[in-house]
């Protein structure tokens, strides 16, 4: 019975969906963008176009360097499980994905470009002693994602780019599973690392002097994580416990946007995007112990595809000064009865300011803050299993978070 339970509750969750669904998928990789509401696909004129759409840098002469940090600070909180209404808060964490890009004009025609950021990460941290504790405790995610890109200027109206993506990923998940028929709690902790090879590419066309078009596509990464799980059980128990090597294969998903800006007057510029994300291919999720005894475990997970929908605005004060906002609204991919609270989601709106400010004639720092409000989501037929004979993890989730970006540029 403690066999069948640690697997069911704990080990079959290693390297959970959650890891790449949209509450860990950061989308935040520059602070001019950010301000905007991400709404950059179809204007793409700094160096963090490698990331919202690499053929912008068709329009970067000379050489460009940009580097910025992202502070992300979630909040959570869950009441039940139904019908019970006490309500638990997630500990507080704070998150800081970098951002770095620099790109460099190689002839006329040809430009070279390369960025390194996180855009999977964060985690969550609840009490050990919560109600959830069997389904999520302390749950951190790291990447970095390496990016070589080579666009190609046709003309002064239009821009093609394509590159590839190198990345590596850091997982850390630790839940509680129980003891029955024996008396207490054990804690189960893995830890694994893994990689994974992906393409990016985009079109930029400038129809007209006021407005531009842009078409961005990001692969989806097969990620192949090896790993272990511990757990501290008694002596008597060891070897019918599933612990050891472990190997599990995930995929994010792909992304493609569709953007356009919009040049109003001189200071006034509107940019808009629609993204798409492919979560559709992840359905499930397969676990394999390298110890044949515990074989191989599969859990369904049936994502939705999703989309981002977002809006940005820039108005330049003057030469060296320029005023950002932006809104977005972010679709989430998790079917209802599957979600949990390793880190919980729910469909989101995005409500973002910020500034640029010129220091030098070569010298930019941009700012910006984002508030984030997730709505209320009620789960009312869990799938969730937390506890020996009750798949019924039902509740309310109530989110929300704030975010700082900042970001220095410098061009020759």
């Amino acid at each position: 019975m403690v066999k069948k339970l640690l697997l069911s509750v704990g080990i079959a969750a290693v390297f959970s969906a959650q890891i790449f669904a949209s509450g860990f998928q950061i989308n935040e990789h520059s602070a001019r963008a950010m301000a905007m509401g991400g709404a950059f696909a179809g204007l793409a004129n700094d160096p963090s176009a490698i990331f919202f759409n690499p053929a912008g840098i068709a329009q970067l002469n000379g050489t460009h360097f940009m580097a910025g940090v992202t502070l992300i600070s979630p909040k959570a909180s869950f009441r039940g499980p139904a019908p019970q209404i006490t309500e638990y808060d997630m500990q507080h964490q704070l998150f800081n994905p970098v951002n770095f890009y620099f790109t460099q004009q190689l002839s006329k025609k040809i430009f070279f470009g390369f960025s390194v950021n996180n855009p999977y990460g964060l985690g969550s941290k609840w009490q050990p002693d919560w109600v959830g504790r069997y389904l999520a405790y302390n749950t951190s995610v790291e990447t970095f994602f390496f990016t070589p890109v080579v666009a190609y200027k046709f003309s002064d109206k239009l821009m093609v780019s394509a590159g590839l993506t190198y990345a590596t990923g850091k997982v850390t998940i630790e839940r509680y599973a129980s003891m029955a028929p024996f008396a207490g709690d054990v804690l189960i902790s893995m830890k694994g690392n893994g990689s994974a090879i992906g393409f990016t590419g985009g079109v930029l066309w400038k129809a007209t002097d006021k407005l531009s078009v842009g078409l961005s596509y990001r692969s989806e990464s097969k990620f192949d994580f090896s790993g272990s799980a511990t757990a501290d059980v008694p002596a008597a128990l060891k070897g019918q416990i599933p612990t050891g090597d472990i190997t599990a294969k995930l995929t994010t998903p792909q992304n493609i946007t569709f953007g356009l800006a919009y040049k109003f007057s001189k200071k006034l510029m509107v940019t808009a995007d629609y993204q798409y994300v492919g979560w559709s291919s992840y359905d499930s999720l397969s676990v394999e112990f390298k110890d044949p005894k515990f074989g191989k475990v599969s859990t369904p997970r049936m994502y939705n595809n999703s989309f981002i929908a977002r809006v940005g605005a820039e108005f330049n004060l003057s030469d060296a000064f320029a005023l950002r906002g932006g809104l977005y609204y972010d679709k989430n991919p998790v079917p209802d009865e599957y979600v949990e609270p390793s880190l919980p989601d729910a469909d989101r709106l995005g409500f973002n300011i910020g500034l640029g400010y010129n220091i030098t004639k070569n010298i930019r720092v941009d700012l910006a803050y984002m508030f984030i409000r997730f709505s209320e989501r009620k789960i009312e037929d869990s799938k969730v299993e937390y506890s020996s004979g009750n798949s019924k993890f039902n509740g309310v989730y109530n989110s929300s978070a704030h975010l700082f970006g900042v970001d220095f540029s410098y061009n020759f």
